[in-house]
């Protein structure tokens, strides 16, 4: 088939998470689930909760996966149901803009920033918030929503806040705050803090993530706009994902041999191949150079992530080409390998973010290019792969 062609182009622009699929495979019918065609007709799941389309299924699997990792304090939490954390995203901004203010509120993140953000927050010109880009250069007095991703998206480093003063409001997206991605050392703590199924069990096609909100008034907020802008949120999509956060945890809970490990270890350990793979290939081409991770102790495993490169398993590998390379995307697309732009985080174009997410095939051939890889004058790619 052409699709597999050495020559084809290869996508490693989106972070899908096509790894996870032999997981998931090797469970066979355990994550399966029948949903008879009378129920979930209603809108209303739990009149009693302030999220009143959150499944009560699904918030219990939520804590108890929570509570086995180790990686969010819950208690005293109003918990928020979203469409993917994108949703909850906009619903977090629209919660803590004023809505009497004479300007938009300013919107922020550190660069290396996700790339979604200046669209998430400018798209609806609300005229309540505005994009104001790098946290570490905001210099504007007055209130200020920071967001906060940690593990970052696209570089992998743990954050804090970057804007140097206070009077911010923050909101902490902690997609990748999971076993497989980083060190998990201690659990965290703050007013807003988000997650996602995509990128903690792979399922993206789910539409499903949640978020953890100290303050009801907040929270009261958040689900007002959910409800404004979808009316609640699938309840068929949360049975199903409370199904598959069972069996993870269960994975954890009663691990069998080494052929069938728990999630976060089979990912985690697949992760780290991949990332010893990546250096070796980077080193060999000498055009490009990856972040450096420090140590650090993960309390869900017990143990030290060790200096490099056992310590690399971020879901991204942001890559920086040399001189005299200038635009990274654009020599990699030359391979017919698509990556995202460093400039669509806030950065240079010797940047690109690559995913690490994808199935073995694309991953394996896009290891055989960049360790074949020459610069510009000396060889021609186009030739190579075609045109």
């Amino acid at each position: 088939m052409a699709g597999n062609a050495p020559d084809r182009t290869i996508n490693l622009d989106h972070g899908d998470p096509t790894l996870y699929e032999h997981f998931w495979q090797e469970k066979g019918d355990r994550a399966t689930i029948v949903i008879p065609g009378w129920q979930s007709m209603s809108y209303f799941s739990d009149l009693g909760n302030l999220c009143w389309f959150l499944e009560p299924e699904f918030a219990r699997e939520v804590l108890r996966l929570h509570s086995i990792v180790g990686n969010a304090v819950t208690e005293d939490r109003h918990i928020v149901v979203g469409t993917g954390s994108t949703q909850l995203v906009q619903a977090a901004l629209y919660a803590l803009s004023p809505q009497d203010a004479q300007e938009p509120i300013s919107v922020v993140s550190a660069a290396p920033y996700y790339s979604a953000y200046p669209a998430l927050v400018d798209c609806l010109k609300s005229g309540i918030h505005k994009w104001a880009g790098d946290a570490a250069k905001f210099n504007k007095e007055g209130p200020f929503i920071e967001l906060i991703t940690s593990p970052n998206n696209p570089d992998g480093y743990n954050r804090g806040s970057a804007v140097n003063r206070t009077g911010g409001k923050l909101v902490h997206d902690l997609a990748y705050y999971w076993p497989q991605y980083a060190a998990i050392s201690s659990p965290a703590d703050h007013e807003i803090m988000l997650f996602t199924v995509s990128k903690s069990t792979g399922h993206a096609g789910m539409r499903i993530g949640w978020a953890f909100v100290k303050d009801r008034e907040v929270a009261r907020k958040m689900v007002k706009f959910i409800e404004l802008s979808t009316i609640g949120v699938s309840k068929d999509s949360q049975l199903r994902a409370a199904t598959v956060l069972k069996v993870v945890s269960d994975s954890c809970e009663h691990p069998g041999p080494a052929s069938n490990q728990s999630l976060f270890d089979e990912v985690h350990n697949l992760m780290v191949a991949r990332w010893r793979r990546l250096r070796g290939a980077v080193k060999q081409s000498a055009l490009f150079t990856l972040p450096d991770f420090s140590p650090a102790f993960c309390r869900f495993r017990g143990q030290y992530f060790e200096p490099q490169p056992g310590s690399s398993s971020a879901a991204f590998a942001w890559l920086r080409c040399e001189e005299p390379l200038e635009d990274c995307q654009v020599f990699l697309r030359k391979y017919k390998i698509l990556t995202r732009s460093g400039r669509q985080f806030g950065v240079g174009p010797q940047y690109v973010r690559i995913s690490l997410l994808d199935r073995d095939e694309n991953f394996n051939l896009f290891l055989e290019r960049v360790s074949t890889m020459d610069l510009p004058q000396s060889a021609q790619p186009e030739e190579r792969f075609g045109s």
